[in-house]
């Protein structure tokens, strides 16, 4: 899965990091809560890990902006609170989940795991599929019927955030943000590049290009095409 940690203690980050990363999920870290509503609302994430005290935008608030968006990336709330009325205060706020500081970091990836089985799907606990079109997501592996494609892992991140939003124009820099994520020396023009690498090797292996150019946006996964 693809998880957005919001924490601002850099210990406590690096090490949900560590874990989340040891789990084979992808992950990006923000540390100020401005700056990480921005990654959530660009970045195309399943699970949204968002402490409650943050520098600049509070956590609640944050879930509001989320919610307020449309978006379905599932929004676990870390705090140091535990009082009924600030655990009400923080569903109410759009969280899907609450965890109490302090906690073990064996409970937090158990609720991210059951957040992204609960609200994508799409996604198995290591399969994703569209079509003919297989990606195994801890090995990451692709297939289109028998045949093995041979990919690079930048174009199986890409391949694996198309097939996500099967039948979505998604933006060049919405592909950028989530394949690159937010390295700042890449050019939107390298989405194009990597589009048509991937392309040449899925019309090798299938009879037609599931990915559809859309003018003026950027690029589409039609699933009826794997």
């Amino acid at each position: 899965m693809r998880v957005l940690l919001i924490e601002d203690d850099r210990k406590l980050a690096r090490l949900i990091e560590r874990a989340l990363r040891d789990e084979h999920h992808q992950v990006d870290v923000a540390y100020e809560g401005d700056s990480g509503l921005d990654m959530a609302l660009h970045g195309m994430y399943d699970v949204a890990v968002i402490d409650w005290m943050l520098p600049e935008r509070d956590g609640p608030s944050i879930c509001r902006a989320i919610r307020a968006a449309k978006l379905s990336t599932s929004l676990l709330l870390l705090t140091a609170r535990s009082q009924i009325e600030d655990r009400v205060a923080g569903l109410d706020s759009g969280a899907d989940d609450y965890l109490s500081k302090p906690f073990a970091f064996e409970e937090l990836l158990a609720r991210v795991r059951a957040l992204g089985r609960r609200f994508n799907s799409t996604l198995s606990s290591e399969e994703l599929r569209s079509g003919e079109l297989v990606l195994d997501l801890r090995a990451h592996t692709a297939r289109r019927a028998a045949q093995q494609l041979d990919l690079t892992a930048t174009e199986w991140n890409l391949l694996e955030c198309l097939i996500r939003n099967s039948n979505q124009a998604l933006s060049r820099q919405q592909l950028l943000d989530y394949v690159w994520s937010y390295e700042r020396d890449v050019q939107p023009s390298m989405v194009d590049v990597y589009v048509s690498y991937l392309r040449r090797k899925l019309e090798q292996a299938g009879k037609r290009d599931p990915i559809q150019t859309v003018r003026g946006v950027g690029y589409r996964w039609v699933s009826d095409y794997a």
